[in-house]
């Protein structure tokens, strides 16, 4: 067993796919298939059903999948630890944000990171704040980047800075009109909300419990995984929604979306790390660099 063959099983398994899975690990689709077949033959182990044209992880394949992410993220802390011996001219830092801290708070802090270690290639993944918990927690990513507090043990985190969450509908909504008001009024308009387990998601949650709501007494149409999709459907006039500010400001000065007369919520963004895993230099400098910029945006 080879670590470029567990590399290409993570692959397929995270897409139940081996064409997919051969195009991002820009290899040939032969290939990606033969080293899954090796891997099988070699153990005399079905990791995956095939299920006619397509191929499904088993129960093997998904017990086997922990151990693989668990080696995987070793020999990624061996290889940071061997590129620190190069004091940040080489190596690799692997961050994972969620989506709205992607959209609106990460791009310049890469753009400022890779202007000081241009020798550090980025590995930047998007998923929600659940997925972005559980990849620095499997040691998948080194840094992570969420929206909403995630106590995990091994797990440390630390405030880096604040979001703004409103309320916003399509400008033929009733509560476009700019009338004030409050948590106990959300029952009486539709809700397009982000899918459970994003930080936003919560964020609406949190917001509800302080008025002795759930979202089950709500009229709740969809819940879709994406910023993008959520905001196109209140543009078309089917719900409210709750949204970062800095997602929502273009669309309030095109005119596409009105923010609701509602106050808005503070809600705080973190920077997650494990706290047993080797630490390296690569991610310990984008740290300190969000702490100064943390740093700077509070004064």
């Amino acid at each position: 067993m080879t670590l470029e063959q567990l590399r290409i099983f993570v692959a397929v398994a995270a897409r139940e796919h081996i064409t997919q899975a051969a195009a991002d690990l820009n290899m040939t689709q032969s290939a990606v298939s033969a080293a899954i077949t090796a891997l099988e033959s070699r153990h005399r182990v079905a990791l995956f059903d095939r299920v006619g044209r397509s191929i499904v992880l088993n129960q093997a394949g998904r017990m086997f999948l922990k151990e693989a992410h668990a080696v995987l993220a070793s020999a990624r802390a061996a290889e940071a630890a061997l590129m620190d011996l190069s004091g940040l001219m080489h190596g690799e830092l692997s961050i994972m944000a969620s989506q709205t801290v992607a959209g609106y708070w990460l791009a310049s802090r890469l753009a400022e990171y890779r202007r000081h270690h241009s020798g550090i290639a980025l590995n930047v993944k998007i998923g929600n704040t659940e997925e972005v918990t559980d990849a620095v927690a499997e040691g998948r990513a080194e840094i992570g980047l969420i929206e909403w507090p995630q106590q995990r043990r091994g797990l440390s985190m630390r405030n880096i800075a604040t979001d703004e969450m409103i309320v916003v509908v399509a400008p033929g909504h009733a509560w476009a009109d700019g009338k004030p008001r409050t948590i106990r009024d959300f029952t009486q308009t539709a809700w397009i909300l982000r899918e459970t387990g994003s930080g936003t998601r919560r964020a609406f949650e949190s917001l509800l419990q302080t008025a002795g709501l759930t979202v089950a007494k709500l009229d709740v149409p969809m819940s879709l995984p994406g910023n993008e999709t959520v905001i196109g459907t209140v543009e078309a006039g089917l719900g409210a929604t709750l949204i970062s500010r800095s997602i929502a400001t273009p669309f309030l000065r095109a005119g596409t979306l009105k923010e609701a007369n509602i106050p808005p919520l503070p809600r705080p963004f973190f920077l997650l790390r494990h706290q047993e895993r080797y630490r390296s230099k690569a991610a310990d400098a984008f740290d300190a660099m969000a702490s100064a910029a943390d740093a700077g945006e509070q004064r």
